[in-house]
């Protein structure tokens, strides 16, 4: 094992040891930071409350991109049983932004050392992405009023894809996610008399069952979209029946027509059906995340680096959009550019789901995204 590829396994299961969640990431900012400046990078700290951002320049040019990179865990118990499994109690890096961070880094310190390019190049770590609200939080920080860039890209792995090959496609890459609570009042009371109470359970169960409708039935077939109820809470017990019921999930589609028709029909059937049977029925609805959308010419460029790095054979140039979401597109709202699957594997800890328990990010992944980030670098940022 080359010293290079040893420090950056190092680096990434350190990370993963330490897990933090959005916002609180500070011990893995500090890290950060460190690396970069060591590496001789001009190193910018605080920015959207955990945010990281280094910059290198080299040579005349004034061109400028963004490579952005996730930082924060997630609040899951892991079960794994290797050395460099986390310590920090209800607290995982079960999506792999312990690896994108490190893949990120490892290309920092290949490009403080070259001349390859031409122009300047900003290395985002971003805090919060799993609550989709680090990337607005830096955003707002000045994250682009006070780096200037042309272009922006991000990367996450993906477990089901073979190791170090490549998914990406034009367009929408992954879904909108907006989140909703249903709150039904009714009048509860004994189990025994059911004639004397209003039962929201009955109303629930018949909203759940109205709700898949808004797929099936409203939406265009040539279309996508998702309704899911994830939740049901109740006031009731095993004799009791409850006087309230709450109901909550998520939906997801591809479109901003799509959005809103579904926002509308689960407002007119939870409200209608709440009065066909005499009780109080609100429907809750919150955008979380909007549609992540690749630009044409900057996914051209992102494609010939995956080319340049692993092979036509190892790129899927047109791939299927991800039902998952991601709040990098947040920042391709504002400015061109593209996100990328590097395929994690296919066994194991590696094949695992992401947000599972017993998930690991594939160190044999590290040496090929971090290539891909410095060949996407000197094919942006070409030297003349």
């Amino acid at each position: 094992m080359n010293d290079a590829r040893s420090r950056w396994i190092a680096w990434r299961r350190d990370i993963h040891r330490h897990p933090e969640l959005g916002f609180r990431e500070e011990r893995t900012a500090a890290v950060i930071a460190n690396l970069l400046t060591d590496m001789g990078i001009d190193t910018h700290t605080g920015i959207g409350g955990t945010g990281v951002v280094g910059v290198l320049k080299r040579g005349e040019s004034d061109g400028a991109i963004g490579l952005r990179a996730d930082i924060d865990a997630l609040p899951i118990q892991e079960a794994n049983d290797f050395d460099h499994r986390s310590v920090n109690e209800s607290q995982f890096h079960g999506c792999g932004h312990d690896g994108h961070t490190a893949m990120l880094l490892a290309a920092a310190e290949t490009l403080a050392s070259a001349d390859s390019f031409d122009g300047t190049v900003h290395f985002i770590f971003q805090p919060n992405e799993e609550n989709g609200l680090g990337a607005l939080a830096m955003m707002k920080d000045g994250l682009f009023d006070r780096f200037r860039m042309d272009e922006i890209y991000g990367m996450h792995n993906m477990p089901g894809i073979p190791a170090g090959s490549f998914a990406v496609r034009k367009g929408a890459m992954m879904t909108f996610e907006d989140n909703f609570v249903i709150s039904i009042n009714g009048l509860g009371g004994h189990a025994s008399m059911p004639n004397r109470t209003r039962d929201p359970v009955i109303v629930a169960a018949e909203i759940i069952s109205a709700l898949q409708t808004v797929i099936a039935r409203s939406l265009n077939p040539m279309e996508s979209g998702v309704v899911s109820v994830t939740e049901i809470l109740t006031d009731g017990a095993r004799n009791v029946i409850p006087s309230n019921v709450t109901i909550k999930g998520d939906t997801r589609g591809l479109t901003a027509v799509t959005q809103a028709l579904i926002e509308t029909r689960m407002r007119e059937l939870v409200v209608n059906i709440g009065k066909a049977h005499n009780v109080a029925a609100e429907l809750k609805y919150t955008h979380e995340f909007i549609v992540l959308v690749n630009t044409d010419r900057e996914t051209d460029i992102a494609v010939q680096a995956a080319v340049d790095v692993v092979g036509a054979d190892n790129v899927v140039p047109d791939c299927e959009p991800a039902a998952c979401s991601e709040d990098f597109a947040q920042m391709l709202n504002m400015k061109p550019g593209c996100y990328v699957l590097i395929g994690n594997g296919t066994e194991g800890h590696h094949g695992c789901p992401l947000h599972n328990p017993g998930y690991d990010f594939n160190d044999e992944v590290l040496e090929t995204g971090a290539a891909w980030w410095v060949k996407l670098t000197e094919n942006c940022l070409r030297v003349t």
